[in-house]
């Protein structure tokens, strides 16, 4: 088996081809990649249920919108925490996945990471990719692979973030912001 660069830590961004409606224009965040498979969470899915109604502990820690976000198709019965925490060292009940950026365990009282917590997204399900499987869409143009910043899990305007990340991109990336909606209405 060929040895997978990780990709832990970047951005996927789908291309305007992507045509699977659980990733149309979606932003994810990819927490594992290996060469295993892949797991991350899509960062522009906001649903209407506040983290109150799920995880009323946490909710006061929860960045705005303050509402669950779905992570991706796989398992939306399962609550993934994801925080940003500045510093060299993170508190119990977190694990860095790349560099401020990391997982919360949720299950850990919440007043243990209050004090230590930038920001803190609650995600329903994830992303996952088999072996191989997301090293083929991206032979297939599925995604751009571009840097993460720690703004991006917080974003408070999740529903403009796809533009934002690519706007924010050097050359062809940047005009690809521009992209309609709809491309048959041009």
């Amino acid at each position: 088996m060929t040895e997978v660069s990780s990709l832990t830590g970047r951005l996927l961004v789908a291309t305007p081809a992507l045509t699977d409606p659980n990733f149309d224009r979606a932003v994810v965040l990819l927490l594992d990649h290996d060469d295993e498979g892949s797991l991350g969470v899509v960062l522009n899915r906001p649903t209407p249920i506040t983290v109150g109604d799920i995880l009323a502990g946490w909710a006061p820690l929860a960045g705005e919108p303050g509402v669950v976000f779905q992570g991706g198709p796989v398992s939306l019965d399962a609550a993934l925490g994801v925080a940003v925490i500045p510093g060299d060292e993170g508190p119990i009940g977190w694990r860095r996945v790349h560099g401020a950026i990391g997982l919360v365990d949720l299950e850990t009282p919440p007043e243990l990471l209050a004090a230590a917590l930038g920001s803190l997204r609650i995600f329903a399900g994830y992303a996952g990719w088999g072996p191989a499987q997301l090293e083929r869409e991206l032979a297939e143009g599925a995604w751009y692979v571009v840097e993460s910043e720690p703004g991006d899990v917080s974003s408070p305007h999740p529903e403009t973030l796809w533009r934002a990340v690519l706007r924010r991109q050097r050359g062809e990336l940047a005009i690809v912001a521009t992209y309609p909606d709809d491309p048959s209405l041009n």
